[in-house]
């Protein structure tokens, strides 16, 4: 465990050294990232504009405000941790450098997990957390529903990280695999909002087909103290089984590559 720990401070280490080379890509991202909480609070806003609207979906402004900001917590994880690395697996099938990775004496799958990061989304996560704060501040919260929600959320990070995972390990055999991730990435937009804004039909697929609601909606209701204990157990045992899945998965792909240079 202690080598692993190592490897990411060198990998972190290392990334950040070269990425803050260039200042005015920091500050390009800051304001992107402004421009994305923008985006997703106009989406707040025109649904809670209209007169008369106190809640949506049974949600009041402040507790929609929560789903935002786990949505933007989430796109600054993917943004920072996830996404440099599971797009360079494609390249890496692509021309033979996966080959590097499987020799050396690690675990593959960690490998290509954390060798990169992209520390000038760090903003999204710190807009993200802003925003779960300053909603938070105006509802009560206890203790209780505070760890609930971060245990949940955890979870979440989890099922994320195997949802990108599963998209990515299918370059063993296809490729290009962006227009998916591009795909899951628009069904992810409507994590934004809370899941029971949306009709039955579209619960029921961002819940369990396609199960984005775990990941912004039920932190947001742990910490209200509105979670039932249904989905309290179950987003854990999602997430346990998506890690699981990806996992064989994973070795799965890599036992059947067969290296684009030889």
């Amino acid at each position: 465990m202690r080598r692993y720990l190592r490897l990411v401070r060198i990998f972190t280490g290392a990334t950040v050294a070269a990425q803050l080379e260039y200042r005015a890509n920091f500050v390009g991202a800051v304001l992107a990232s402004l421009g994305q909480v923008g985006v997703a609070l106009l989406g707040i806003g025109v649904l809670f504009g209209q007169p008369g609207t106190t809640s949506v979906g049974g949600w009041s402004f402040r507790e929609a405000l929560l789903v935002t900001g786990f949505y933007m917590l989430t796109e600054g994880f993917i943004a920072v941790f996830v996404q440099p690395n599971m797009s360079r697996i494609a390249e890496a099938v692509r021309t033979g450098a996966m080959d590097f990775t499987l020799l050396k004496p690690i675990d593959a799958q960690f490998g290509v997990s954390t060798r990169h990061l992209n520390v000038l989304r760090v903003p999204d996560m710190v807009i993200g957390v802003g925003l779960i704060v300053s909603a938070a501040s105006a509802l009560t919260v206890t203790p209780g529903s505070a760890l609930a929600a971060a245990l949940l959320y955890a979870s979440a990070l989890v099922i994320v990280y195997c949802i990108w995972l599963g998209l990515s390990t299918t370059a063993f055999w296809f490729v290009k695999t962006q227009n998916v991730t591009e795909l899951f990435s628009g069904v992810f937009g409507a994590a934004r909002f809370p899941a029971t804004a949306f009709p039955v039909p579209v619960r029921f697929l961002l819940t369990f087909v396609v199960p984005v609601a775990f990941v912004t909606t039920v932190p947001a209701q742990a910490l209200t103290g509105q979670l039932g204990v249904t989905l309290a157990l179950t987003s854990p045992l999602v997430a346990a089984a998506l890690l699981l899945v990806t996992r064989l998965f994973w070795r799965y792909a890599v036992a059947s590559y067969t290296s684009a240079s030889s």
